[in-house]
């Protein structure tokens, strides 16, 4: 079977958080006998020359969005087995750094959603399955309803639309049905395209796609309620007979303790010492004095209340009154900011604050530490605890979506468990799961133990990618 990918961005070319992540990962460990994948993205400014300058370009045609006729070029790139396509326009894509967020978003990924499939006739083979990711992609089951249904190269492709956060839907006034999608105005009165009085291109998506997945089965069953489903729980609690979760998976490669060379010292399951070396350079980096014996904390994180910052700050202080270390690294709402900067001036041998976006230093974070908390109000996924456990570091985190699914409770009498959980989002219930962990430490042959049984855990996409092939048979069949 043939799989295209349909996606705003993939690493390594270009990302800007998770999503990016999956993009660049699932397809390679997708490829197969069974399964012959190939992705198309937009070519963005920011991609690299040097990676512009391998593409091999295929062809340009002009792409309709509403009553314009838009250019449209079509660039080829294989990697690891995978045929990268690459859909350029300057107009919409020489944005600078800005990969969302701009004023005309709804008409750049409508032009992107429509390319994908007026470019799919000049592709080697025309896929079983498209699968699209999130609302920049959202247009394309539906465009491929509306406008391809009558023509039959097109109308045996399947659709899968995968839900990667809920939160953000595309959502924009009625006003662009027209002049911006060309769609009538008859589709946002019946109901299809219209959510709360405006067009909501990630709930047309769950309508017309054959499938809907989201990134953890937690999570799929979470955005059923109006907790998590921002609005959107009638139509997936509806629509629940086709939505299932496959949790998402981490590259073994890019996040390995026995390679990673952005680490102070390598180290393996087999052979912890090296962790210790990462612990104490990193307490040196960021003048926090060296001590072995007390438990180095890490957080990597944007520093907003979803991520659970706002219980962090309540209980700071009593946090703060252990004989421990805290690193924080992540950038976020100002209020947060300033206030673990004021809280590290009070704290200088116990608090480290770096306000930046700084991937190098997350690494060693993930290897230097000893736990890393992940108290998040709503994770759908969720992917730096399954690194931290890659590098041994022993997750904190509240049983939500994703860090539901793949973080455990640890049970010191059965051995069971690979971290410290707590379930509500309730600070003083956080500042007992820190009080296990550290309590833990301090016997150091149970910690070991973890350590080793973290890292040699398997968060690779190995078990998904196998669910995700037998759910495209499915479709396909």
């Amino acid at each position: 079977m043939k799989v295209l990918f349909a996606a705003s961005e993939a690493a390594p070319f270009i990302k800007s958080g998770g999503l990016g992540d999956v993009i660049g990962s699932l397809p390679v460990a997708l490829k197969g006998k069974q399964c012959q994948v190939s992705c198309v993205i937009p070519l963005h400014e920011k991609i690299s020359q040097s990676v512009k300058d391998k593409m091999t370009f295929i062809a340009n045609i002009f792409v309709p969005v509403a009553w314009r006729n838009q250019y449209c070029g079509l660039f080829l790139l294989e990697q690891d087995g995978v045929k990268w396509y690459f859909i350029d326009n300057e107009y919409y894509f020489k944005r600078g750094d800005a990969l969302y967020g701009c004023y005309d978003d709804a008409e750049r990924f409508a032009f992107f959603s429509r390319a994908v499939l007026e470019v799919l006739p000049l592709m080697e083979e025309m896929p079983d399955v498209i699968h699209c990711h999130d609302w920049q992609t959202a247009l394309v089951p539906v465009f491929l309803r509306l406008f391809y249904h009558d023509r039959a190269e097109f109308d045996r492709i399947k659709t899968v639309f995968t839900i990667h956060n809920i939160e953000y839907q595309g959502i924009f006034g009625r006003d662009i049905m027209t002049n911006v999608l060309g769609i009538d105005e008859a589709e946002f009165e019946n109901g299809f395209m219209e959510h709360g009085g405006q067009v909501n291109f990630m709930k047309s998506a769950i309508v017309c796609s054959d499938w809907v997945t989201t990134v953890s089965p937690s999570y799929a069953e979470e955005i059923k309620t109006p907790e998590f489903a921002h609005g959107l729980e009638g139509i997936l609690s509806f629509h629940q007979g086709k939505l299932s979760g496959i949790i998402n998976g981490i590259s073994k490669k890019a996040f390995n303790p026995k390679t990673d060379k952005r680490l102070f010292a390598k180290y393996s399951a087999d052979d912890l010492s090296g962790k210790q070396v990462n612990k104490a350079e990193l307490q040196k980096m960021l003048n926090l004095p060296v001590r072995s014996d007390v438990p180095l904390i890490g957080m990597v994180t944007r520093l907003v209340s979803h991520k659970g910052i706002d219980m962090v700050t309540q209980v700071l202080s009593e946090i703060l009154e252990r004989d421990l270390q805290l690193v924080v690294v992540g950038t976020g709402d100002w209020q947060y900011e300033q206030f673990l900067k004021d809280r590290q001036w009070q704290y200088p041998s116990k608090l480290s604050v770096n306000i930046a976006f700084n991937t190098d230093l997350a690494q060693k974070v993930y290897a230097g530490c000893d736990m890393f908390l992940m108290p998040s109000r709503s994770e759908p996924c969720g992917l730096a605890q399954m690194i931290a456990l890659n590098y041994g570091t022993i997750p904190i985190v509240r049983e939500t979506g994703g860090l539901k699914d793949t973080v455990s409770n640890y049970n010191r009498e059965s051995g069971e468990g690979n971290g410290f959980s707590f379930a509500n989002c309730d600070a003083w219930e956080l500042l007992r799961s820190i009080d296990a962990a550290c309590d833990c430490y301090q016997d150091q042959a149970v910690w070991e133990q973890l350590s080793k049984k973290g890292i040699a855990s398997d968060f690779t996409w190995k078990q998904s990618a196998k669910q995700y092939q037998k759910l495209y048979q499915s479709l396909i069949s």
